[in-house]
């Protein structure tokens, strides 16, 4: 579908063959079920300027100019959690989801891998496979390989390209947007792209020729180009924001949604990142209320819902000569649902003591990213396949209580 698809797309096909292609079919949307929503920030997002460690004395001293006030009245500060940790005051529209317990932060998390290079960090953490760089497929092309299903739409990337956590055999679509993915007229190209699937005799058609067409139909039928947001929910209009609307869209439509993916760039602060206003700041806002959106809009549909944010690695503990940070090593992750244990800060504090840096310099590891990963993928979406999805992982290894049902 990812290749074959996106081409006869291109070419047009016409509402009549479609409707009789479903007929022969016999086939129908597919009612609601679980979802896994995994939005990436490329560039390495400072995890310590995103949940602020405001109880740690050593972040103000390695930050004097670029740290968080911590909570108070009066002045724009960290939106305290536990008092221990805060939210940046860009993130605020998350602090309900917070309350409800249907956000978790985890952090000191992510990949093992000493890396500092982005394109290197991103590759291991979308394979799954960290300091592996022979590896064809990703986590979530191989989740799909383990729990095959038909349904037309069930892995969505609203990506300019295929990323690289959806490559592998495993049916997927990657798109722009929703509403160029539908049926266009093209004449007498119609005619032949309907005697060819007849025949089967189409490399373009054969094999994929009825999937793509269904889905096509699917997605038709859902009016994406007429699509407005529920109980008042109010997208940030930028790329992010839409593509959240879209893969709400699809979540709602009853096309067989299981896996969406996006992401969203501007994390690379090497200079000028700013504190509780600035660069990171006005990325964290249209972060912060692009997420709330989603889950406002989908409403009840969040009982079926996780939304995972990751990215590469987080950046350095102190400031640079430029008012930024470099390349670091931990970071933090979001993790987000009805189902989720949420209200609370996981995963176990390093400290920020010079002695308790990575490499003198880094937060330090605790959690690794595959172990939020591996819970979300086998509790939220059942799968019991963990060391195919990935491999050479623990299978033991211990689970955060992160999702409802998770074992004790």
């Amino acid at each position: 579908m990812r290749s074959g698809a996106m081409a006869m797309v291109s070419i047009g096909l016409s509402p009549a063959f479609l409707q009789r292609l479903a007929f022969a079919t016999g086939r129908r949307p597919v009612g609601p079920g679980k979802v896994l929503i995994v939005l990436f920030q490329r560039g390495a997002a400072d995890g310590l300027n995103v949940v602020v460690p405001h109880g740690d004395p050593a972040y103000y001293q390695l930050r004097p100019t670029i740290a968080i006030p911590r909570p108070s009245t009066g002045v724009a500060s960290a939106v305290d959690l536990d008092g221990f940790f805060g939210l940046h005051p860009a993130l605020s529209s998350l602090k309900p989801l917070y309350d409800r317990g249907m956000l978790a932060a985890i952090h000191a998390v992510g990949s093992p891998s000493s890396t500092r290079s982005h394109f290197d960090a991103q590759n291991f953490m979308e394979t799954g496979i960290p300091d592996d760089k022979n590896t064809h497929d990703g986590w979530l092309n191989r989740y799909l390989q383990v729990a095959p299903s038909k349904a037309p739409f069930r892995a969505v990337a609203i990506a300019g390209q295929t990323p690289r956590a959806f490559e592998g055999p495993a049916p997927t679509i990657a798109m722009t947007n929703v509403t160029d993915f539908t049926v266009r007229s093209s004449g007498t190209d119609i005619q032949r792209l309907e005697a060819l699937y007849r025949t089967g005799s189409a490399d373009l058609i054969h094999g994929t020729g009825t999937e793509t067409f269904e889905a096509m139909k699917l997605l038709k039928a859902a009016s994406p180009e007429k699509y407005v947001p529920a109980n008042g929910a109010s997208y940030p209009a930028a790329p992010f924001g839409r593509a959240l609307q879209q893969i709400a869209q699809l979540v709602k439509a009853n096309v067989g949604l299981e896996i969406a993916f996006t992401d969203v760039g501007g994390w690379d602060t090497h200079v000028n990142q700013g504190s509780v206003s600035g660069q990171l700041a006005q990325r964290l806002d249209e972060f912060g209320r692009g997420i709330a959106a989603l889950t406002t809009d989908l409403g009840d549909r969040m009982a079926d819902v996780v939304i995972v944010t990751m990215s590469e690695f987080g950046r350095m503990v102190k400031e640079n000569g430029d008012a930024g940070t470099d390349h670091g090593h931990a970071g933090v992750m979001f993790a987000i649902g009805g189902s989720i244990r949420g209200g609370k800060v996981l995963g176990q504090w390093p400290g920020l003591a010079p002695e308790q840096l990575y490499e003198g310099r880094d937060l330090a590891l605790t959690t690794d990213f595959r172990t939020v990963l591996s819970e979300v993928v086998r509790t939220h979406l059942g799968a019991d396949r963990l060391d195919a999805v990935f491999p050479g992982f623990p299978a033991g290894a211990p689970d955060l209580r992160l999702v409802a049902g998770a074992d004790a």
